[in-house]
């Protein structure tokens, strides 16, 4: 990790200790510390982690239909699009309770890992996003929260919005190995699924402008 990563590092777990101090936390709206720090970290990596608007989400932008039709995407491509896509590890098995990210290490062929739920979210992913949303559950109705809260933190959350859809996916291929664009030599899904899942779960791109 280099310096500029891991003086953000620091930033966030100090907030996030100061946090759990605070025995009358009802668990609700971020404590005006978290929403310092992660500003902070916005300013000590030039922009490279926007934590200031994961903690920004809330459960309003998830009515946004072009949000929720990127979701939709991210499911498809992460094999998680069907009624038992929250409740499934990587490599296929279903997890009993949504209490908590179920932190189970899965081997699938060359791969290991901890990814689960509709998104596959490491465990360390999960935790930031808890931490710095407050979520207290890995309920469906949080995975999606945090998952919205990953594309804000790549800055694409007003892209997605705005229908900016190629723009949004090429922001969030660094978070979601499976979307179009993806860095890390997985197997992805094609830009026309991704824009036909998109389109058919009642997105709408924006129109191009010619020059």
């Amino acid at each position: 990790m280099n310096r500029t990563l891991l003086a953000a590092a620091v930033v966030v777990a100090a907030a996030a200790w100061w946090w759990t101090q605070d025995d009358e936390d009802d668990g609700g709206a971020l404590p005006d510390v978290l929403d310092a720090a992660a500003q902070a970290v916005d300013g000590i990596t030039g922009g490279v982690m926007k934590l200031s608007e994961m903690a920004r989400v809330s459960a309003v932008d998830l009515k946004d239909r072009n949000v929720a039709a990127f979701l939709r995407v991210i499911r498809k491509g992460e094999g998680t699009g069907d009624d038992g896509g929250y409740s499934r590890l990587f490599g296929g098995r279903q997890f009993a309770s949504f209490a908590d990210h179920p932190r189970v290490t899965v081997t699938a062929g060359r791969y290991v890992s901890t990814a689960a739920g509709a998104y596959q979210f490491l465990s360390s992913t999960w935790d930031e996003c808890a931490r710095i949303m407050g979520l207290s559950s890995f309920a469906p109705a949080s995975q999606d929260l945090a998952a919205v809260g990953l594309i804000a933190k790549r800055g694409a959350l007003a892209d997605v919005k705005a229908g900016r859809f190629e723009v949004a996916i090429r922001k969030c291929a660094r978070e979601w190995a499976s979307l179009p664009f993806s860095p890390y030599g997985q197997p992805v899904m094609s830009m026309d699924t991704a824009r036909a899942v998109f389109a058919s779960a009642g997105g709408r791109e924006a129109v191009a402008v010619a020059a």
